[in-house]
């Protein structure tokens, strides 16, 4: 497999910032529409512009450099714009999304956020009816649980390949094909007969439904700007990790006034409702490139400039299926390797550690929550279904706090790292670096969530009452949520060309641990109990806190070394 895949697809402009048109003058006026723009990671910007008294007076000042006026946005019009159904998307495509206006960014934001919750809304809504689909099926709760674990090994797996069509085929087409599959497989889910076809089923399910998480991200890169993205990557977050703790609320409502094939039912509903949003609300996003694979077949071709051939002569039987089977290996190389070719990035160690970190996380939260239904209900706490729903709550909580001021307090103190080093260009612009987003805000999420599990594994260990370890679930959803965003910001910045790809990797590294977590918590909690299961989870997450340190010391280094090795 070569590597050539990954540095070959096209450039979408994620990490760019836009300078005024007002500045542009000789040799910018001849370049195109990009290249007016500057990276926060470039090779260029390896090296810090270290301005003068002159140029850097005060931080206020340098801020107020950064702020350029936007040019007048242009519209597409109905008949050129892209992916499927465009022309009925009440929101137009522009030619540059960055100009959008905010109210409009914050509407994509939120539809996209709603999509993103369906995947691990449908893995988390069966959670408190899971003795009765064993019941109903005939089946162990082992064999039932795999419904649960094989959803989220698809959820880990399918977005590769997502992410990779959303940067051929565009956003909002990949977004209406994943979720018009995914309705058609959780009707399958709610009339399933047998554990296998429900087993089955929703691992098909998980898979569509898990495409926004991917290309969910990358829309979110292309719409905003580099010093707005981590608020509304927190915003974005908000989805994904609210929709698995709001869930089993809804799951054990449905389950205990009808039964877990309700549960099913209510996926279906929510599937078509983010369906009509997506259709009406969101236009594409996705810089416009060339169709790769007509570029491949004619950049291959057998020229015929300059020949002696005459024009009207035919081609020969050798030379149509030479290219036609050049097509086809583009289109297949395309479908099976280049998916599978953005697992090459984790040799760079910016990307191997964010993405380490993340899943370290993200595998406790799903041994949580496996916990929290296995625990509650039986002795001491002993709770009906809707109430092990209800204490799901506190997490969300604390994800929604984080969310509200980890993403801006994120993007300040980016900020702040580049004043404090005069990093501006020749244009008096601020010189961003992913990594500047690991500073105290990671140490407080790095501390807090860690402790916070051994907290609630001792409390429910003991049979403390019920407060005591959803308090503990509060910082925990406060501290991970700081982890969750960071991170995932910081990959977008660190593959800008493949904003969703890197994503896709993320999910794809975090949701083998959760599987991995849906499978053996409940084993392991029967076999040494939470208190000691947690205390290994947060033993674990404790000692992964050094790869804060790590980026800190030798981040640059390493940014520097894959900016130049990917060109």
């Amino acid at each position: 497999m070569s590597f050539d895949n990954v540095e070959k697809l096209p450039a979408s402009e994620d990490i760019l910032y836009r300078t005024s048109s007002n500045d542009k003058s000789g040799k910018e006026e001849d370049a195109e529409a990009g290249s007016d723009t500057r990276s926060i990671h470039s090779q260029r910007s390896g090296q810090s512009t270290v301005a003068d008294a002159h140029d850097v007076e005060n931080a206020d000042d340098v801020l107020a450099r950064t702020v350029t006026p936007k040019k007048p946005i242009v519209k597409v019009s109905r008949a050129e714009r892209r992916g499927l159904f465009a022309r009925f998307s009440l929101t137009a495509e522009v030619t540059d999304p960055y100009d959008y206006k905010d109210s409009t960014k914050w509407v994509i934001t939120f539809v996209v956020a709603i999509a993103a919750a369906a995947a691990p809304v449908g893995s988390a809504i069966i959670l408190p009816t899971l003795d009765d689909v064993a019941n109903s099926l005939h089946t162990d709760p082992t064999t039932t649980n795999l419904s649960v674990a094989l959803y989220m090994l698809s959820m880990a797996i399918f977005p590769l390949w997502w992410s990779t069509f959303s940067e051929t085929a565009g956003r909002r087409t990949v977004y209406l094909t994943s979720f018009t599959m995914f309705i058609v497989f959780s009707v399958l889910s709610a009339i399933s007969h047998s554990i296998s076809m429900l087993i089955t089923v929703r691992l098909f399910a998980g898979g569509a439904a898990a495409s926004v998480q991917a290309v969910g991200a990358g829309t979110i890169a292309d719409i905003w700007e580099s010093r707005e993205r981590g608020r509304a990557m927190g915003i974005f977050y908000l989805g994904p990790l609210c929709g698995p703790l709001l869930a089993p609320i809804v799951g054990g409502i449905l389950g205990q006034a009808w039964n877990w094939r309700a549960t099913q039912w209510a996926l279906v509903i929510y599937g078509v409702l983010t369906w009509l949003l997506v259709f009406f609300g969101l236009p594409e996003t996705l810089k416009a490139t060339k169709d790769v694979v007509a570029d491949t077949v004619t950049d291959t071709a057998p020229s015929t400039v300059g020949s002696d051939r005459p024009p009207l002569s035919r081609t020969s039987t050798r030379e149509v299926i030479q290219k036609r089977s050049r097509k086809y290996l583009t289109v297949a190389r395309m479908l099976l390797v280049d998916p599978l070719s953005v697992i090459l990035y984790l040799r760079f160690m910016p990307v191997l550690l964010t993405v380490y970190y993340s899943a370290v996380t993200f595998g406790s939260l799903y041994v949580l929550n496996i916990s929290i239904q296995y625990t509650f209900e039986r002795q001491p706490y002993d709770y009906a279904t809707i109430i092990i729903g209800l204490l799901y709550l506190p997490n969300s909580f604390g994800y929604i706090l984080a969310s509200l001021i980890g993403g801006r307090w994120m993007d300040w103190i980016m900020k702040r790292e580049a004043i404090k080093t005069n990093r501006v260009d020749e244009r008096g612009k601020l010189i961003f670096r992913p990594e500047d987003r690991m500073r105290e805000n990671a140490w407080l999420g790095a501390l807090m969530y860690p402790c916070a599990l051994i907290w609630y594994g001792w409390t429910v260990q003991k049979g403390v009452f019920w407060l005591a370890p959803i308090i503990a679930n509060f910082f925990y959803g406060f501290g991970s949520m700081i982890i969750f965003a960071m991170s995932t910001t910081m990959l977008t910045e660190f593959m800008p060309r493949r904003s969703s790809s890197g994503v896709a990797l993320n999910n794809l590294c975090r949701n083998i641990l959760s599987c991995v977590g849906a499978v053996v918590g409940a084993p392991l909690i029967a076999a040494i109990g939470n208190g000691w299961l947690f205390t290994i989870l947060g033993l674990w997450a404790l000692s992964s806190a050094s790869v804060i340190w790590a980026m800190k010391r030798y981040g640059p280094g390493w940014r520097e070394n894959m900016d130049r090795q990917l060109g």
